[in-house]
């Protein structure tokens, strides 16, 4: 693309160039004693116009040679790998169209506390070389299909999950699924693929691209913006007598932090608040929108020395998916990130609840759920996006049966990370049919699920209508009826939205929950609280 630009501009120099040798020299009329001077100096002149021609184009195919070398080198130092290595079924549906054809885009962005170099290794605090890679950071960009607006969601990296199995794209190794995870271990049990297969099981959201970033990448890339302004409202030192901390030191106020203090910054929990992984996202969201207002008030973007230096660093700094994985492409995102304007920015944490020995975190079931879904449907996480007055649901040709004659299958998918299955919710549910009307439903106790919203399946066009009549008696929206190949007839998966009762009420407040501890971009007076134990 580059190289074939360039190549165009030297062919419209030439094509000048030809035109001006073309030209006859103007002899004044009437000077036909000194006509032959006059020839000699028209063809000096055309000799010099040919020669000059030629140095520049010259220069021109040598500067557009250079131009692409240097893109193609940009291009290498970018480290490619698969999108998702788990098994088909375990993949999000691709996020439908708007009214316009405009889709969202889901991108996850992990940080790698790999120790595959002796500079990772001393910045990670460890003592050898090969350590497997952890994603200690996790959070989801979501940029809304008009691009009017952005939502990120952390995970916090001691969160316990279900991760799939997962085929690493470069060893071949497969890794059996595994529950109650930590989710970090996802990048140690088949790559960052494996990771987004993580994030994509647990969310139900399809996710287009990911960006991994190790240590030393984090580094490189604060040096090269020029620092990022963070507060304190107190001194810190984040270290104990037993040696764990960050070693982040800093005194109260606002420091522009780049470097080794950026990454101790972003790996700090002894010191901040509670001292737990929830207030290090904390901290990492703080960081990330002020590093979002850096970027965009920093004259480092227009200075284009450092601009290409930021470009070297940042190609180098990155691991993306093989969708990613050019300059140009990466060109394509950074525009389509920068249509959002920075007060439409939103930083959020997955809600969550501890674990029984308060060790480790659970997504908590209502509010997480309830986050994931605004994601799903593209519902801006400000609160800003217009309150939709009409629902759009999918026009289904397929007339539905009698009632007595839809055979329907009744699923408990009540199990969530937090909490064990409701019993007897499939039976419950099948009698409710039964009771009206629909006699042939009947409970399949084989199957024990965990759904965040409860659904209802079928395999194909032909049962279209016997599901949306199911739906219709129960009251779940026509947007929770799925065609689905997992399923051999219709079939209701009861949800964890639905533990008790015999009605079903659709969630349709879109307000982000409290819980998510949204930040806007736009804030300038975010302040880490520091823990008083750690002060100096």
């Amino acid at each position: 693309m580059v190289h074939s630009s360039v190549r165009g501009e030297v062919s419209d120099v030439v094509s000048a160039v030809e035109d001006t040798m073309s030209l006859t020299p103007q002899d004044g009329g009437g000077r036909q004693g000194r006509r032959g001077t006059d020839g000699d100096r028209g063809r000096r002149r055309r000799r010099i116009v040919r020669w000059s021609a030629s140095i520049l184009v010259l220069a021109m195919a040598g500067t557009a040679t250079a131009g692409y070398l240097y893109y193609e080198h940009l291009n290498s130092n970018i480290k490619k790998e698969n999108l998702n290595n788990a098994d088909t079924k375990d993949r999000a549906a691709v996020s439908k169209a708007n009214a316009a054809g405009q889709t969202p885009l889901n991108i996850l962005l992990i940080g790698s506390d790999a120790r595959d170099t002796a500079e990772n290794v001393k910045l990670g605090g460890a003592k050898d070389i090969g350590t497997a890679a952890r994603a200690d950071v996790q959070m989801l960009l979501h940029v809304s299909a008009d691009r009017t607006n952005m939502s990120v969601v952390s995970m916090p990296r001691d969160t316990l999950v279900s991760i799939p199995k997962c085929t690493d794209s470069k060893t071949g190794k497969v890794y059996a699924a595994t529950d109650d995870t930590m989710t970090n271990a996802s990048l140690e049990r088949g790559g960052p693929g494996c990771t987004v297969a993580t994030w994509e099981k647990l969310t139900g959201i399809h996710i287009d691209h990911f960006m991994m970033v190790d240590f030393s990448g984090v580094v490189s890339m604060a040096d090269a913006i020029g620092g990022v302004p963070v507060c304190v409202d107190a001194n810190i030192y984040s270290h104990t007598s037993t040696g764990h901390g960050s070693g982040l030191k800093l005194k109260k106020g606002t420091t522009s932090v780049k470097g080794k203090q950026a990454l101790q910054w972003l790996r700090t929990r002894y010191g901040f608040e509670d001292g737990s992984d929830i207030a290090r996202t904390k901290a990492q969201h703080m960081y990330m929108n002020s590093m979002v207002r850096q970027l965009r008030s920093n004259a480092t973007l227009s200075n284009p020395d450092k601009l290409l230096g930021l470009a070297e660093t940042a190609t180098k700094a990155l691991t993306v998916d093989t969708g990613l994985g050019s300059v140009t492409k990466l060109y394509d995102l950074s525009k389509d990130l920068k249509k959002v304007p920075t007060d439409r920015i939103t930083m959020t944490t997955m809600p969550f609840v501890y674990s029984s020995d308060g060790n480790r975190v659970l997504p908590k079931p209502t509010d997480a759920a309830k986050l994931w879904r605004l994601v799903r449907e593209d519902i801006a996480l400000d609160g800003k996006d217009k309150k939709k007055t009409t629902t759009t649901t999918t026009k289904v040709t397929d007339k539905a049966a009698a009632d007595d004659k839809i055979a329907v299958q009744v699923q408990n998918g009540t199990k969530s990370s937090a909490e064990s299955a409701v019993t007897g919710r499939a039976a419950a549910v099948t009698q409710l049919l039964v009771g009206k009307g629909f006699t042939k439903a009947a409970a399949d106790t084989s199957a024990l699920l965990s759904e965040d919203e409860t659904l209802v399946r079928y395999p194909s066009a032909d049962l279209a209508g016997d599901a949306q009549r199911i739906a219709k008696v129960l009251g779940i929206p026509s947007g929770q009826v799925k065609k689905s190949t997992a399923v051999d007839g219709v079939t209701v998966v009861v949800g964890a939205d639905w533990r008790s009762g015999t009605k079903y009420t659709a969630d349709d407040d879109d307000t982000t929950p409290a819980s998510a501890s949204a930040l806007n971009a736009s804030d300038t007076t975010a302040c880490m609280h520091v823990d008083p134990d750690y002060t100096w």
